[in-house]
């Protein structure tokens, strides 16, 4: 199953909307304002669950009176929001999970919405995040891909870990051979290129976070 959660973050309506209309999905799952977004563009959703406390009040009623499941949390509470949606969207069966509006000035939710991608990953739910300038996802086992469906021009690696062991990067522009990329190697990773048809991410150990970037 296939679910996609929009979050309260910075949503680039274009983008987004361009998104759900192309891409397949069996469930959408609203994190607390994201569900004004969904008003503005009469988005269906399944289910919506937050503290809303930053949410409009007004568009919160005129769901309550339509066919959506509300979850209401207690804004004192461990989970943020879009991780009780992630809640919500395994205990459904996800096997995949998208995270839009998961970006924007708020690092703090934004690294908080990474460390939801490497948990799912742990776990065995696939866990991407995507903007309109960015596609980041984490890995902890060999991938390929292909330059024609890259999400914009650069890709980047980071470690989420102590180290990624054996790191191999082949048909990039800066291949890499046999690394241990560690959190501290601050720029040895940004910013690289495919090259060919197909590039080639192996390594032996550990948790990868890769960033593929357009301007």
């Amino acid at each position: 199953m296939r679910v996609i959660i929009i979050s309260g973050g910075n949503i680039d309506e274009d983008f987004a909307l361009d998104f759900l209309k192309n891409e397949r999905y069996d469930r959408i799952i609203v994190a607390d304002k994201g569900m004004e977004f969904c008003w503005r563009n009469n988005i269906q959703m399944d289910e919506i669950v937050g503290d809303f406390d930053s949410a409009d009040p007004q568009i919160l009623s005129y769901y309550k009176e339509q066919d959506v499941l509300i979850h209401t949390l207690c804004p004192q509470k461990d989970d943020s929001d879009t991780q009780s949606a992630l809640s919500l969207a395994r205990a459904a069966g996800a096997t995949e999970v998208i995270l839009l509006g998961g970006t924007g000035t708020r690092l703090d939710h934004v690294w908080a919405n990474v460390q939801l991608a490497a948990y799912c990953q742990k776990e065995g739910t696939k866990f991407r995040i995507y903007d309109a300038h960015n596609y980041m996802s984490v890995w902890t086992e060999p991938f390929t891909l292909e330059r024609e469906e890259q999400f914009g021009t650069y890709v980047s690696f980071y470690s989420l870990g102590n180290c990624v062991r054996d790191l191999t990067l082949s048909g990039f522009k800066y291949a890499l051979n046999g690394h241990c990329l560690k959190n501290t190697d601050s720029g040895l990773t940004v910013s690289n290129e495919i090259v060919e048809e197909k590039a080639r991410v192996t390594f032996t150990d550990g948790m990868l976070l890769m960033i593929q970037s357009r301007d």
